[in-house]
């Protein structure tokens, strides 16, 4: 009989305990030991068992799980000597930042704070002991009392530490999960710069320049890039997606998928599965699964965007619908199940986020939205230039992600942003003009990067206009833009999958130039007359549409304000 599937359990003992369903990963804990690494940073997608293993890595290793051994029988672990010996004699400070997602710097130091206050509460022992001096035990208190300094606070795990090793003559290891769901919050919420001082100093207390430190693992989304919060940790190994370590410790392999597939008996829906949600790769290993949906699945036999819904994702949507025309294109392309190119560094900058098309598709990378196809080698590229990376939607529950996300861009508009859609697929042009600037007014600044002024803001719309209308119509039309046709590159182009059936169609963007046009008629003028000149329609005509059935539409911008023609 197949085992109970327990959801969202993160404690290892629990899992083990109630024998709920477990694919054995302890082989991670032999393979971060022999490593001999003193500080390891490990960047996965969310939801991919970092918390677990972490519990895992906990358990095995502290002083308050002695004599447990019976968690780890029958798994990879025990089957040696060694680290049977070495199970339970370790004092261990495990913390997670993973619900930290305040909006503010001061909230979210008042929850670091909190976190480190239930540390010393459950090391209060210490301060009872004979292991502390006087000064120790006023340093205890200030850490648990009304107000704490800044400096108090960022070497509150080094001291820790300290009273630990005294109390048990042991080096200490240190587990800190999710390190960096505080700084993505800090990016998005503005307040990025005051947060980067404070955890730089708190990195370099607690894992460059303390003595007591055995080792210690750092689990996160992203690499924050070095020169952020790890300037003085030149001790710091990082493990990446791209990495060759610890490649099957986070995520499921399709063996073991398939294997518990069959154990449920769900072996006729494996191809399903593979299609929804395969297509992580770490390192060189293809074919990784993200356990969320894996488990969802196995309880309820049922395909969904478990994975994709699990938590916020606005970051990637902040980027995306802020993002420039280029970057709005790249996306258009991989929306259509397509690859782009783009070079990729996997230290996330996220002060250089606005509108670098590098650190966006890096952090989307990280993130688990991307899988990398293929990659140059730096000996295959000329000296001094940066390697290519073949990009792709990591699986179809991204993509059905994604979709969602785009969808909702015009929700304060959809009833308008619907009726415009299909005034379009049937030419009414008075109707198309009063629901497009209805849907303008009422989403156009949800595109606007809040950096004036930058005349990008129509661009901007419109292009996140053009996503929606892929995704709406993407079983009707193949939607393509900025792509050569004629004699130059139109805006937009709507081909019908059925020509029979739909008209083709084509869009040209422009902004309302006073300079050079009297009113936004003329505007729309020169829009469609471009679409003439340039022979925008030669594309669709080559492919057997008749003139007769392909509709051109000039749009004139001019602020919120719109008008078609």
């Amino acid at each position: 009989m197949a085992k109970t599937v327990g959801i969202g359990i993160q404690n290892f003992d629990k899992i083990i305990e109630n024998q709920y369903f477990y694919i054995d990963k302890t082989s991670f804990i032999k393979e971060w030991w022999e490593s001999g690494d003193d500080v390891t940073l490990i960047t996965r997608p969310r939801r991919f068992g970092k918390t677990l293993n972490m519990s895992m890595v906990e358990e095995f290793f502290s002083i308050d799980y002695a004599k447990r051994g019976d968690l780890f029988q029958g798994l990879s672990i025990w089957e040696e000597e060694k680290f049977r010996k070495m199970q339970g004699t370790y004092p261990v400070i495990s913390l997670s930042f993973a619900r930290i997602k305040e909006t503010n710097y001061d909230d979210t130091r008042e929850r670091i704070l909190q976190i480190i206050r239930n540390l010393y509460i459950k090391f209060s022992f210490l301060k009872d002991s004979d292991v502390l001096e006087k000064a120790d035990k006023a340093y205890f208190d200030r850490i648990l009392g009304d107000k704490v300094s800044n400096p108090d606070l960022t070497a509150a795990i080094y001291q820790l530490s300290g009273y630990l090793y005294r109390y048990y003559g042991k080096k200490v290891i240190i587990l800190l999960d999710e390190y960096d769901t505080p700084m993505q919050e800090a990016y998005v919420d503005g307040f990025w710069d005051e947060l980067v001082g404070f955890t730089r100093s708190m990195f370099n207390s607690t894992f460059k320049t303390n003595p007591w430190l055995e080792r210690a693992i750092m689990t996160g989304i992203t690499r924050v890039s070095k020169e952020s919060i790890f300037s003085d940790l030149n001790n710091l190994k990082v493990v990446t997606t791209t990495s060759e370590e610890y490649a099957e410790s986070f995520g499921f392999t399709e063996k073991e998928v398939f294997d518990a597939l069959d154990e449920y008996g769900l072996s006729e829906k494996k191809q399903e599965v593979k299609l929804w949600y395969d297509g992580f790769i770490f390192g060189k290993h293809k074919d990784i699964y993200n356990p969320w949906s894996i488990l969802n699945y196995l309880d309820t036999g049922k395909l969904a965007t478990y994975w994709a819904n699990t938590s916020s994702n606005s970051l990637a949507n902040k980027l995306l619908q802020e993002g420039n025309r280029r970057i709005k294109e790249k996306f258009e392309i991989l929306l259509r199940g397509e690859s782009i190119h783009s070079p990729i560094d996997e230290q996330i900058a996220f002060n250089q986020l606005n509108g670098s098309e590098r650190s966006i598709w890096s952090l989307f990378l990280a993130s688990g939205y991307l899988k990398v196809l293929f990659y140059e080698s730096y000996l295959d590229i000329p000296t001094g230039t940066q390697p290519q990376y073949e990009l792709a939607l990591t699986n179809f529950e991204v993509r059905l992600m994604f979709q969602n996300m785009i969808s909702n861009w015009f929700s304060d508009a959809q009833t308008d942003y619907n009726d415009f859609v299909q005034a379009l697929l049937i030419g009414d042009l008075k109707a198309m003009n009063a629901y497009m600037n209805r849907v303008a007014l009422n989403t156009f600044s949800y595109f606007d990067t809040g950096k004036r002024p930058s005349g990008e803001e129509p661009e901007r719309f419109y292009h996140g206009f053009v996503l929606g209308l892929i995704v709406d119509l993407q079983n009707r039309y193949v939607i393509t833009s900025n792509r050569e046709s004629g004699f130059g590159r139109y805006d937009v182009m709507l081909e019908p999958r059925n020509s029979q059936k739909d008209d083709a169609i084509l869009l040209e963007f422009k902004i309302y130039d006073p300079d050079s046009e009297k009113t936004m008629k003329d505007t729309v003028q020169e829009a469609l007359a471009q679409i003439e000149r340039k022979q925008y329609a030669a594309q669709l005509i080559n492919r057997g549409i008749s003139k007769d059935h392909i509709r051109s539409y000039g749009f004139a911008f001019q602020g919120k304000h719109v008008l078609i023609g």
